[in-house]
């Protein structure tokens, strides 16, 4: 039934307009000519603003002469005369004036509908919508291909983020064009960062290679974020949060607006905590943002600092397959302070200036701050493993002991961006010239804190000591050529220089010192065609090449280094952006995407499916894989009333001619020999086939939303042998969210929020991992799954008050 609404919507629903005549075009910035989004269109008493291409459609407008009227933040209102006597396309550009507060480093990282690539943008309203406390990674869940996971099974604390089976460590994320993945691991920990969310003005989430960015290069996609933009009135926000697992969050957020016409400030403290769904899986997680602005009539210089602080009970071992039925919160970890500590902060400096109406510049200088540690009970551990002598008692050597040891990272990332833009005349030909200079600088050590049988000289002195430096320069140019009117022409190359060196022990005893250097070139192209303003189709080339991670490197059998990863990436897709309004001022917007992508890898870094001994996932190289797919998105919404909008990915994610090992021990658990066992074609671990996202919202009455979410994720492996005896199985996920918002006298709004996540009380595990072996003399392989349950009902209910 719904695809008949969907299809009668789109195919009949235009023909029931009664408008006279019809006023349609785009708004643009007359320097980039980029499009407005949302700006604020009028005719009389007829109003609309502009979607995602900056296209505006105003219709029942009567014949004679016309005022149309444009308006958006930072601009100069536009007004232009019209002579109505038929339908009319009317294009718009405004001149940016002293607001505009877009930092230039963060428009040039960015895709648009001129870049031929593949991209969704999640804005702040709806980034509100779906912020309840959980982590970002949660409020991403609707957008195309895109699966999460949690640790502790409630989406706060450590959780996962896979979006066309690619990881966190494959996804470039940035924050105001400023990398975010750690140098070495290039994970992005969004647990560093608590609530972030709040402070997050809108989210880019680029899918396969994407647009030239800054940081690690993009193997699966990028999120580009940006934090909270100028805001010209001032405010302020308190949201507190209650929920199950006595999870709690508190917000206050506060901005001066625009003071004096010239500066701006914005702040936010945040605490969160939750028990967990798993047992002790608790998180204690505090974080601040503030961000001080100036504002020139041609400039702009921006300071923004945000940090985080975690405590989380370490949850990293899973839940044994046998368990599931029995105990699914079953937490192998026992030791009371078994926890993970971090703390990051982030520094930036943004400057931003126009140069005449054909060039701008933006520049930004960063440092990030880490420095944590996680502490862990082991028994029975061998002294001289942790460089500390035997203990002698009278005629009695002890040489091993329980003992509790902590593991340190303390690391420093700074560098600088840039991005200088050119516009020529009429918005024909704009290119970008940018690039970033980044140095990691890391320590990894650790040390004893108690041992039930040590001298007392020995504890604290470091067992390990491990450094690492790593020195990334990147370089890209960027152009877009509009040809004709329908079609655009865009390019795109990105050199990357990479130093990395590696000196020291790791927690093994092992001599990790060694280096590697990489020099990559990863050239793009992408051509769009719009046969209407709302209707377009692109098509776009890329060539991605990136470095392996520091555990590539230190976790690897033998002698051989890993070797860089390179990825071929074709997309094409069709765009249509709709929006008609009738002679009763009723709306109706429609939207459709439909992409299709082939990602062809030569060296791939696959995930094994085993874990190292700290819970971090193991890789090798594969010759020769690749992911082919089809993503469809579509949205109908009905006077703001009634809104339906689905995602559906079908995709093929294969490995050509995968090596399998396993090994075999002897009796000292010593590797003896190995099983090798090869496959023509497998599945790549952690890649489903099929991913869903379908919502349904409507709105009885004004202020009142309520909204069903439906989630469905096929079958995945937990490794690369296509074995059914080893995978997580398909899940189906009902989420029902309902969101009141009235506006007393006394306040500008108060919003009162429910989230009922898992309504239906599905028992399913959304990540895990396995390890296969066997033993000297015996044939049998034995394979041993372990798997992350996530919570079954459960809600989260705020109450949110701004003035």
């Amino acid at each position: 039934m719904k695809h008949v609404l969907l299809l009668w919507v789109f195919l009949v629903g235009p023909f029931y307009s009664f408008a006279q005549y019809t006023v349609s075009g785009r708004v643009v910035d007359a320097l980039s000519q980029k499009p407005l989004i949302g700006a604020t269109v009028q005719i009389n008493r007829t109003g609309t603003t502009t979607n995602e291409q900056g296209f505006y459609q105003l219709s029942a407008i009567p014949a004679g002469k016309q005022t149309l009227a444009v308006s958006y933040l930072g601009y100069e209102t536009g007004t232009i005369t019209l002579k109505v006597q038929q339908d009319i396309t009317q294009n718009v550009t405004l001149n940016p004036t002293s607001l505009r507060a877009n930092e230039v480093v963060i428009t040039a990282t960015r895709a648009n509908d001129k870049t031929g690539t593949t991209f969704t943008n999640v804005d702040k309203k709806q980034i509100s919508e779906r912020n309840f406390g959980q982590d970002l990674t949660y409020l991403l869940e609707q957008t195309p291909s895109v699966v999460v996971n949690s640790d502790a099974g409630a989406g706060v604390g450590y959780t996962g983020i896979r979006i066309r089976g690619s990881d966190i460590t494959r996804i470039n994320v940035t924050v105001n064009g400023i990398p975010v993945n750690d140098a070495e691991s290039h994970g992005a920990f969004f647990v560093n960062m608590p609530d972030l969310a709040s402070s997050v003005q809108d989210i880019q989430v680029q899918r396969g290679v994407g647009t030239s960015t800054n940081g690690a290069g993009a193997f699966g996609a990028s999120l580009n974020m940006r934090t909270i933009g100028l805001t010209p009135e001032p405010y302020a926000e308190v949201t507190n949060t209650f929920g199950s697992f006595n999870t709690w969050r508190h917000s206050v957020s506060f901005g001066t607006g625009l003071m004096h016409n010239k500066f701006t400030i914005d702040g936010r403290l945040s605490k969160i905590s939750s028990d967990g769904y798993i047992d002790r899986a608790f998180s204690k997680l505090k974080s601040y943002y503030f961000a001080a602005g100036y504002t020139g009539k041609t400039g702009m210089l921006k300071f923004v600092t945000f940090s985080g602080q975690e405590q989380t009970y370490q949850a990293w071992n899973g839940v044994p397959e046998d368990s599931l039925k029995t105990n699914r919160t079953y937490n192998s970890l026992t030791y009371n302070n078994e926890t993970d500590n971090y703390q990051q902060d982030h520094y930036q400096l943004h400057y931003s200036k126009t140069f005449g109406s054909l060039f701008d510049f933006g520049g930004a200088f960063h440092l990030t701050r880490g420095k944590g540690y996680y502490e862990q009970y082991k028994n029975d551990q061998s002294l001289a493993n942790y460089n500390l002598p035997p203990v002698i008692l009278g005629d009695t050597t002890i040489s091993r002991t329980d003992l509790i040891r902590r593991k340190w990272l303390d690391n420093y990332f700074y560098g600088a961006t840039y991005a200088l833009n050119y516009h020529a005349a009429q918005g024909l030909f704009k290119a970008t010239l940018g690039g970033s200079w980044n140095r990691y600088d890391g320590d990894h050590y650790g040390e004893v804190i108690w041992a039930r049988f040590a001298s007392n000289s020995e504890i604290r002195q470091r067992y390990y000591q491990g450094e690492a430096l790593k020195t990334d320069f990147t370089v890209y140019g960027k152009v877009n050529y509009q040809a004709t009117d329908q079609l655009s022409l865009f390019g795109d190359v990105q050199s990357r220089i990479i130093h990395y060196e590696l000196a020291g022990t790791d927690d093994n005893q092992r001599d990790v010192t060694q280096q590697a250097n990489f020099t990559f070139l990863n050239p793009k192209a992408g051509i769009t065609y719009a046969f209407t303003p709302n209707q377009t189709v692109y098509a776009s080339y890329a060539v991605g090449n990136r470095e392996p991670v520091r555990s590539d490197f230190v976790d690897r059998k033998g002698s051989e280094q890993p070797k860089a990863e390179t990825m071929y990436n074709l997309e094409a897709g069709y765009r249509l952006r709709e929006n008609q309004t009738y002679a009763n001022g009723r709306q109706v917007r429609y939207s459709l995407d439909a992409n299709y992508y082939y990602m062809d890898y030569y060296n791939q870094l696959v995930l094994t499916g085993q874990l190292n001994d700290v819970g971090s996932p193991l890789r090798t190289n594969i010759k020769r894989s690749y992911r082919t797919g089809v993503e469809l998105a579509g949205l109908v919404n009905w006077n703001d009333k009634v809104e339906f909008s689905s995602t559906v990915t079908l995709s093929r994610n294969k490995i050509k001619n995968y090596l399998e090992t396993v090994y075999v021990y002897d009796a000292d658990y010593n590797v003896e020999n190995t099983v090798e066992n090869t496959y023509a074609e497998t599945d790549i671990s952690f890649s489903p086939n099929f991913i869903s996202a379908h919502k349904l919202e409507i709105q009885p009455v004004k202020g009142l939303r309520a909204a069903l979410l439906y989630k469905t994720v096929s079958k995945q492996y937990l490794d690369n042998t296509s074995n059914d005896l080893r995978q997580i199985k398909g899940y189906q996920v009902a989420d029902v969210r309902l969101r009141y918002t009235i506006q007393p006298k006394f306040m500008k709004e108060l919003v009162l929020g429910l989230l009922i996540n898992n309504i239906l009380n599905k028992k399913y595990e959304a990540n895990g991992y396995t390890f296969s072996e066997q033993y000297s003399g015996d044939p049998t392989r034995y394979d041993y799954n372990y798997y992350y349950p996530q919570a079954t009902r459960n809600f989260l209910l705020s109450v949110g008050v701004k003035f």
